[in-house]
């Protein structure tokens, strides 16, 4: 309801802005007819009316309506019936300046219109103007009535549907259709004064109804028609009974929903996965490595390590055993890799028998530590097979710091390699960090 409200009254603001000019304008005139001829019993409202196309009243300054080219209202008394209209009535005699209201409620006939109002030069008398908003093609446009007929055959525990200005009048209907009674008025006045909503049992022809009153601030109109208050009267039992059932649907539609997401997710998951990780040993591969965006960083006063490392004599095992020896080494290594490796570290097969760790947040001597266990760790599960060991396998490893080697991905790698060189170099099976001299 309150959005309905709020795009009719956008709606109002943005294509409707000549119906306020037209209305000041033909306060203009009126004021002007009232410089030349202030006797207002000489004057044919009726004529008037069909001239302008919009009612007039006149109100003096006990906020009493004297002339008006509508019969009815002739006679009725703010102070009476309107106290907060009155006051304001008061504050706009004083000001002298022009306002109009997006919309508001003829007291009689209940019709939704748009009121203007301005007093006379010498504040004796204010200048009213409403103008019926059924005739006007943005209303009918935007009507929020269709939101509350919609919404009562959408919910048939919904009994009606209210929209009270500041004065508990029902937009759209009579005295006759909807008058407040004491208990509803002090609950809607509860609401308007702390605009938190409020409840209260009562009868509705008849039936026991719950009474809903929901604080409704305008930011388009001001002064008095800018508060008002949506009143929802409707059967709190079928709305709990229905409320079950709207749960057990809901319940059903989550399982559907969350069984449909675990399917496609599975579908989507399992391709990216395979993408990015080695089906052999299950670890990060080439790719992932590759996509990784922040490698480079550690914490104040730690390093970032970067390990090549890389399984000397591999070919050989390929050569005299098999590959399928080759491969049961590969997933023992990376096993043995992914063990040895702290919380803070990361393990990618860079490509055949060459593996990629990175250490976070790391120092030069933890970092030499793991690099030694994870020689200590393979070359004590080769001493295990005889076959394996004739070839002479072992690991060797090459690794560079950030900062101090590079501040990317790429060069840090470089430097690995190059250390990873230097160890091969000097025996295998032992692992070297970046010198200058390995350039």
């Amino acid at each position: 309801m309150k959005d309905s409200i709020e795009t009719y009254e956008k709606a109002i603001q943005l294509l409707d802005k000549n119906t306020a000019v037209a209305m000041e304008e033909n306060t203009g005139k009126i004021i002007r007819m009232y410089n030349e001829n202030p006797d207002f019993d000489e004057w044919d409202f009726q004529e008037l009316y069909k001239q302008l196309g919009m009612h007039i009243y006149i109100i003096n300054e006990e906020n009493v309506i004297t002339h008006g080219s509508f019969p009815d209202d002739i006679g009725l008394d703010f102070n009476d019936c309107c106290q907060k209209l009155a006051s304001l009535l008061d504050k706009r005699r004083e000001s002298g300046q022009f306002y109009h209201d997006a919309m508001d409620i003829e007291q009689k006939t209940g019709n939704v219109k748009k009121y203007s109002y301005m007093a006379t030069p010498d504040k004796k008398y204010i200048i009213e103007l409403s103008y019926n908003l059924n005739e006007n093609a943005v209303y009918n446009a935007f009507n929020f009535f269709y939101t509350i007929d919609e919404l009562k055959k959408l919910y048939p525990y919904i009994y009606d549907v209210n929209i009270l200005n500041i004065g508990g009048l029902a937009l759209g209907k009579s005295l006759n259709e909807r008058s407040l009674t004491k208990k509803e008025r002090e609950s809607f006045e509860a609401t308007l004064t702390s605009k938190e909503t409020n409840e209260l049992k009562g009868d509705w022809r008849g039936k026991t109804a719950t009474f809903r009153y929901i604080y409704y601030d305008s930011i388009f109109d001001e002064d008095f028609a800018q508060k008002k208050v949506i009143e929802i009267i409707y059967d709190d039992r079928l709305w709990s009974a229905n409320l079950v059932q709207y749960r057990k649907m809901f319940i059903v539609q989550l399982f559907i929903i969350f069984s449909f997401v675990f399917v496609i997710s599975f579908v989507i998951a399992r391709p990216m996965y395979l993408a990015y990780h080695d089906r052999l040993t299950g670890l990060a591969n080439r790719s992932a490595f590759d996509e990784l965006k922040s490698a480079v960083k550690a914490k104040k006063g730690k390093k970032t390590a970067f390990f090549m490392i890389d399984l000397d004599y591999f070919k050989v095992v390929n050569d005299d055993l098999g590959h399928q020896a080759g491969d049961t080494l590969l997933k023992q290594v990376a096993n043995i890799i992914r063990s040895v490796i702290p919380k803070n570290g990361a393990v990618y097969r860079y490509g055949g028998d060459e593996f990629v760790v990175i250490l976070n947040s790391t120092t030069d001597e933890e970092a030499e530590e793991v690099a030694r266990n994870i020689i200590k760790e393979i070359n004590d599960f080769i001493e295990q097979y005889k076959d394996v060991n004739k070839t002479g396998v072992s690991a060797s490893i090459g690794i560079s710091f950030y900062p101090d080697d590079g501040d990317t991905k790429q060069m840090l790698y470089k430097k690995a390699d190059m250390a990873l060189y230097a160890a091969k170099k000097k025996g295998k099976g032992q692992y070297a960090i970046f010198q200058k001299d390995h350039e």
